[in-house]
């Protein structure tokens, strides 16, 4: 039987069984449950993950005490505090799971030092860059081009049962709207 992280990535980033078997060697397993934090919001982290399944969500919490959703990962997804490592900085946000999840932690810094002496993590790697560049370009296009009821209708396609899983806020807060516009969205929606 395939594993589904190994067919994902082989699609995705055209990788080999062989980079796999090392990627799993450098990785370790972990389960974490709804509400367990990841990266608290200015501590340090060197490990990024690959989301296998869940939903976890980075936000920013601000003075005032509002929550700011920069992005909500589903199954087959990269998170972690990238900026913050590649900076030394503490973590600009929290990364925290909103569904019990299941992801592989590799410490980034290794991974990189991997990538140096194996040219197929070097092309994963930057396989890896080149698609966190272009799903952010277009996350940010769609938000300055398209009104919130289509964003909330693309988020729905990539996540179909989001609207089960975690409270309107944190959906309205990823759309950069209120939860009373969402409410008006989803009522003038059909079913």
């Amino acid at each position: 039987m395939e594993d589904p992280n190994f067919d994902f990535l082989r699609s995705k980033f055209h990788i080999s069984k062989e980079t796999f078997e090392i990627l799993e060697r450098l990785s370790s397993y972990k389960e974490i449950k709804q509400g367990e934090i990841l990266v608290e919001q200015g501590s340090k982290s060197n490990n990024i993950a690959f989301l296998s399944s869940g939903l976890i969500r980075a936000y920013l919490v601000l003075e005032s005490g509002k929550e700011i959703t920069k992005n909500l990962y589903s199954d087959f997804s990269f998170v972690g505090p990238f900026s913050s490592i590649l900076k030394n900085e503490g973590s600009l946000l929290t990364h925290k799971a909103l569904t019990d999840s299941i992801l592989y932690e590799i410490d980034f810094k290794g991974f990189v030092a991997h990538t140096k002496t194996n040219i197929e993590l070097s092309n994963l790697y930057n396989r890896v860059l080149e698609d966190l560049f272009i799903f952010y370009e277009k996350k940010y296009l769609d938000h300055i081009s398209l009104n919130a009821t289509e964003r909330y209708q693309i988020l729905k396609k990539r996540i179909p049962n989001i609207d089960n899983l975690i409270p309107q806020y944190q959906i309205a807060s990823y759309l950069n709207i209120t939860a009373v516009q969402l409410s008006r969205i989803k009522k003038d929606l059909p079913d």
